[in-house]
């Protein structure tokens, strides 16, 4: 048996999130008897038992039958427009308080083949979801009822998706996600310390690091020096934005473009459907002033290996604080060696591939 690595242990601050991240690279590759996960099985291009396929019935009626990207309000939402006034409660407790939870929630299917994800969809294809994702985040920020926009794609069975039909959603309502608060305390206070935005911070040093993983004229994705999960990828925009309605027609399609290599990256790096929660970080709806909120997209992979979950156990879930068993240098390594076609594609894109980093 090889000796074991020299251990390194390094605590890394996460500028974001404004929280310590421990790193112990040495760990990787410990003896491992636990749990291994299976790859998930590539499903067929229809399946007659899917809420989300075109013609197919679902709790609120039959879905049209669609050839592109289609979205409709969730039948079964976590925000509702006519959720309960709590303020008569009885109970008038400054600890335990209550608040309607108001607002919608949408669901984006990106494409009527219930065989595909991102990765295998089209350039056009995938510009076509932004430009929807940017539409609805413009009708909802209106609405007097809805304070914040997430959008969030839950891939495979790991991450605990219920449908593999390629598809998103969009929660908009009267709560500001945990995360979002958290950065726009973080950019207001490293603006007022330093005059400078924090994602472009953050972008200045990814940029003269070995980190990027794929970057064209207005993204880059790179592994975060500060990464939580092995494979962990942000994608930071060039110039300052707050949210999805900042883009021009131009940088959507160049946002669709790096949302899809970075789906590629993936799924070559094992050459399997790899999972991941996806989220895009933008700034809060409520008319307050986020002109210095760090507008990006966050893609977590749970694996750690092809087989082996990155589970969120005693330090995470007991202690509060992730930890990372990997080196993010080398993980942005693999990933830039997994660019290409993709790997059940092997013909190249009828466009041009993002600009690869320098090794």
């Amino acid at each position: 048996m090889p000796p074991p690595p020299e251990p390194i242990w390094e605590q890394r601050w996460h500028p974001l999130r404004e929280e310590w991240v421990l790193f112990t690279a040495h760990r990787g590759g410990r003896p491992w008897i636990g749990e291994l996960k299976a790859a998930d099985v590539a499903p067929d291009s229809y399946d007659p038992t899917c809420a989300l396929c075109p013609g197919n019935q679902r709790l609120g009626g039959v879905n049209p039958p669609y050839r592109g990207v289609y979205w409709f309000p969730n039948d079964l939402p976590c925000f509702g427009s006519d959720a309960p006034d709590w303020s008569d409660s009885q109970t008038a407790d400054d600890l335990y308080r209550r608040r309607p939870a108001v607002g919608t929630a949408e669901v984006v299917c990106y494409h009527p083949d219930h065989a595909k994800t991102m990765a295998g969809l089209t350039p056009a294809e995938v510009t076509a979801v932004v430009d929807l994702w940017a539409e609805r985040t413009a009708a909802l920020a209106v609405r007097p009822d809805v304070n914040h926009v997430l959008i969030f794609e839950n891939k495979g069975s790991a991450v605990g998706t219920s449908n593999p039909h390629p598809h998103c959603q969009i929660y908009a309502g009267g709560l500001v996600y945990g995360h979002a608060v958290r950065e726009v305390e973080s950019s207001r206070r490293h603006q007022a310390r330093t005059g400078e935005f924090l994602g472009q911070g953050i972008l200045a040093r990814e940029l003269a690091g070995p980190r990027v993983v794929a970057e064209n004229d207005a993204f880059v994705a790179c592994v975060p020096w500060f990464a939580r999960y092995a494979y962990e990828v942000l994608v930071l925009p060039r110039r300052q934005l707050t949210s999805l309605v900042d883009l021009a027609a131009s940088e959507r399609a160049a946002l669709a473009s790096m949302l899809r290599e970075v789906a590629i990256r993936y799924d070559n790096l094992w050459r399997m459907p790899m999972p991941y929660v996806m989220a895009i970080h933008q700034a809060p709806t409520d008319g307050g002033d986020y002109a210095a909120f760090p507008f990006h997209v966050e893609f977590h992979p749970p694996l750690r290996t092809p087989d082996t979950l990155k589970y969120l156990a005693g330090p995470e879930i007991g202690g509060g604080s992730m930890t990372n068993e990997s080196n993010p240098d080398e993980k942005a390594a693999e990933l830039r060696a997994a660019g290409g076609p993709h790997y059940k594609r092997p013909s190249p894109d009828p466009v041009a591939t993002p600009t690869e980093p320098a090794p």
